[in-house]
């Protein structure tokens, strides 16, 4: 009696795959034919909702469906009893980098008190959330910033960037633009600043769409200005 039960076990488990693969046909079929941009889709799985089912487009792009591809979502899909967006949660990790992965040799260092925690952040000059961020993290200690120049807001941006990256003193001119509003010095610059491309391309690759983008050393990726009381939560985080 012991084999006909392990059989039906195992004709059940293929039914439920050869069923699950069938759903997923049907919405890629249905979903390319209707919208022409959306024929690669990477992956299809469910998702926490019964009968939505969640499409991953272009890497980490999101998007949902019903069991049938005749309805197509685009936002975020929240957790309201844990208050989570698991949306971000997901392209969060689709995008995650390893903090020692990344290209520090294109960044300058900034460290207060004994640089213990580490913090990789990615700002354009002239990005009016990065200076609010930036007094903020005047209020955190023992920290090494790896300062990512990401000028994508225009020229002046790139020519801003250009003169900070090739100053003697990154990390002052930096502090002194964003925090005091001292403005840069007049000077042409006279060093190799492809760095600066080449953070532009990197971000490009990981999606990196808006300054300030932080990265801490557990990998968590935040996105926007805070405030240094989240700040020191996220080095907690990261810390345990």
């Amino acid at each position: 009696m012991i084999f006909p039960k392990r059989i039906g076990l195992g004709l059940a488990t293929l039914t439920l795959a050869f069923t699950a693969l069938a759903q997923e046909a049907i919405i890629r079929k249905n979903i390319a034919q209707r919208f022409p941009d959306l024929q690669q889709i990477d992956e299809v799985t469910k998702s926490p909702i019964p009968g939505i089912y969640e499409l991953r487009v272009n890497g980490a792009e999101i998007y949902y469906s019903d069991a049938s591809g005749n309805y197509l979502m685009v936002g975020n899909l929240y957790a309201t009893k844990e208050h989570r967006n698991l949306t971000e949660e997901r392209v969060n990790k689709l995008t995650a980098v390893k903090f020692d992965s990344l290209p520090f040799k294109d960044a300058f260092t900034i460290v207060r008190g004994t640089g213990e925690r580490k913090l990789a952040v990615f700002e354009d000059p002239n990005c009016g959330y990065c200076k609010h961020f930036e007094r903020e993290l005047q209020n955190v200690s023992n920290v090494t910033i790896y300062m990512f120049l990401f000028p994508i807001l225009g020229q002046d941006s790139v020519d801003k960037a250009k003169v900070i990256w090739c100053g003697k003193e990154k990390a002052q001119i930096w502090q002194d633009w964003m925090v005091r509003e001292k403005t840069p010095p007049s000077m042409q610059p006279i060093c190799d600043t492809s760095a600066l491309q080449r953070n532009v391309e990197f971000g490009r690759a990981y999606r990196i769409n808006g300054t300030p983008t932080l990265f801490f050393s557990n990998g968590t990726r935040v996105p926007g200005a805070i405030d240094a009381k989240q700040i020191e939560k996220h080095f907690a985080d990261a810390a345990s």
